[in-house]
Parts: structure tokens; C-alpha cells; sequence
């Protein structure tokens, strides 16, 4: 079976499934520049208020392709750091998008695959759903921005343990670390980050765009420079005709209609 990205529309959720029975759902260079394409297109679209990430067939991501990782070491470093730019364009992709993305996981989501977990803003995941970043187990090292976001979220002995013991992390783990915001029934994954999506779709886009702006940029700034960074972005949205609709809705006691 070919290695692809399906693309789906659920209400104004865009569904992103990553798809390769075979291998788990392994990435690939299709599943990896499909998956920037099909953001830069739903960045643009007023249909789509958010986007969930998840696999086919009982997996989320099983990481790189070993075959192909061992064949690009035989062909020297280009061809690996080429490889590994355009999954980390689609990393980078994620974090800037100025809408919520949210990873429903199942099953595996080992190395790169737990990278791409990370990179999202939310993660829902099953009971059974296991994350690890195996790297050091092959002789590796990560990818994908794992470093960055356990270290943004987690103490450093703890991250440690995670990359040097390589042991399979369960889900309830992770969700008292607060790193996995729900955990759910083997199976229902999807339709919880699909409940998720559909309560960020009913939130002023404008609002939830600066606040993940301002939480991307946090760690670069002082104090007083995410001072001045929230006032801007309050100041900007009290402008925002999504504003008096949220303020005429409250005083009127009934649910605002944002655009």
C-alpha cells in the first residue's frame, strides 16, 4: 500500500491521517510534504477552524523508516539532512500555525512520531496509546523538535530518563506530566480530539491564534517584553469585530457567533 497523507473534512475540522499499514504509519517524504501542503491550504481557508493529526489502523506514527535511514547513511549526509529538513519544515509548520492542531493517538507513537505529537498544541490519547523516543536504543539521536518541547515542558532528569532509557512511556503517564491533556478508551482517541476541535471551532479564531502566538514566543522573551507582546495582541483583538460580538453576547446572555 502506498505511504500517503489522507485529507478529510469533518464539520470545520481538517482531519489529517497519516497512512502506511505497513510500516505503521512510518513517515515519509509524501506523508512529510503533504503535510505542510495541507496546512498552508487550511491556513487560508475560513471553513477550516482547526486540524487533528492522527494514523490509520490502530497506530499514530511509528517514526523514520529504518530501511531508509540505513540506506541514506550509505549515501552520504546530504541526503539525510535534506530528508530531515523537510520534516522538520512540516515541525515548524504546526507550532506557526495560528490554528489549534491536535493529535489523536493510538497505538505507537515512537520517535519521530512522538516528535510530531509533541509539535501539536493539544494531545488526545487511548489508554493503550505508548510514546517513545527509542532513538538511543539504534544508535541515534532525536529529531523533530523533541528536545525542545519535552525540555519547554518537562524537568531535565525526567527528559533524560525518556531519551536515554528509550522504555515505552503509557499514556496516563504523560497526562500527569500534563504532556497528554485527555486520555481515553482504546479506540475513541479521534472522536475525543474531534469533540475537542469542535469546541475550539465555536472560539474567536482570531483570539486562539494570538494566544498560541504568545505561547510559541514566551521562551525568547523577558518579562517585560511579553508584557508589551499582550498588550498588543489584547489591544488588536478588542478591535476585532469578533470582540463586540463576545462582549454584546455576554451581556446578552446567550452564545456569541464569531467569525
Amino acid at each position: 500500500m502506498p505511504s500517503e497523507l489522507l485529507t478529510e473534512r469533518i464539520d470545520r475540522t481538517l482531519v489529517l491521517t497519516l497512512s502506511d499499514p505497513d510500516t505503521r504509519n512510518a513517515l515519509s517524504e509524501e506523508i512529510t510534504a503533504a503535510g505542510v501542503e495541507a496546512l498552508n491550504v487550511a491556513e487560508s481557508s475560513d471553513e477550516v477552524r482547526n486540524v487533528v493529526i492522527t494514523g490509520a489502523g490502530g497506530a499514530f506514527c511509528a517514526g523514520g523508516h529504518l530501511q531508509q535511514l540505513q540506506r541514506n547513511a550509505q549515501l552520504g549526509p546530504e541526503v539525510q539532512t535534506a530528508r530531515l529538513e523537510r520534516f522538520h519544515r512540516w515541525i515548524e509548520a504546526i507550532r506557526t500555525f495560528p490554528k489549534p492542531v491536535i493529535a489523536a493517538v493510538e497505538g505507537v507513537a515512537a520517535g519521530g512520531g512522538c516528535s510530531l505529537a509533541l509539535a501539536c498544541d493539544l494531545i488526545v490519547a487511548s489508554r493503550e496509546a505508548r510514546f517513545t523516543l527509542a532513538y538511543n536504543r539504534i544508535g541515534l539521536s532525536p529529531d523533530g523538535g523533541a528536545t525542545w518541547h519535552l525540555m519547554q515542558m518537562l524537568p531535565r532528569p525526567v527528559v533524560t530518563e525518556l531519551l536515554w532509557l528509550c522504555e515505552p512511556v503509557a499514556a496516563e503517564r504523560l497526562h500527569g506530566f500534563g504532556l497528554v491533556n485527555r486520555v481515553t478508551d482504546k479506540g475513541r482517541a479521534l472522536a475525543e480530539a474531534l469533540a475537542l476541535a469542535g469546541r475550539l471551532a465555536e472560539m474567536a479564531p482570531n483570539a486562539l491564534a494570538s494566544s498560541k502566538e504568545l505561547l510559541n514566543h514566551w521562551p525568547s522573551r523577558t518579562l517585560p517584553q511579553q508584557l508589551d507582546a499582550e498588550r498588543d495582541s489584547f489591544v488588536d483583538n478588542l478591535l476585532h469585530p469578533n470582540a463586540r460580538e463576545g462582549i454584546a453576547a455576554f451581556f446578552d446572555k446567550r452564545p456569541a457567533r464569531f467569525r
